[in-house]
């Protein structure tokens, strides 16, 4: 009978997503943002992301 190694415990992704930042803006530019987003096949949160990291980095 073979025994297999006990599971090791699941590795924390860097940069895990906990935290959230509530914004208001207006309905007509959060749907066309958001339609925009599906069209190139990608979220508004990811691109909302890439923005935050890029002024980020610009302004460090």
């Amino acid at each position: 009978m073979t025994h297999s190694a006990p599971k090791e415990p699941p590795v924390k992704k860097q940069g895990k997503k906990d935290s959230q930042l509530i914004i208001r803006i207006n309905a007509q530019e959060r749907d066309d943002f958001v339609a925009l987003c599906e069209s190139l096949d990608t979220s508004a949160a990811r691109e909302i992301r890439r923005f935050i990291r890029a002024f980020h980095k610009e302004h460090e």
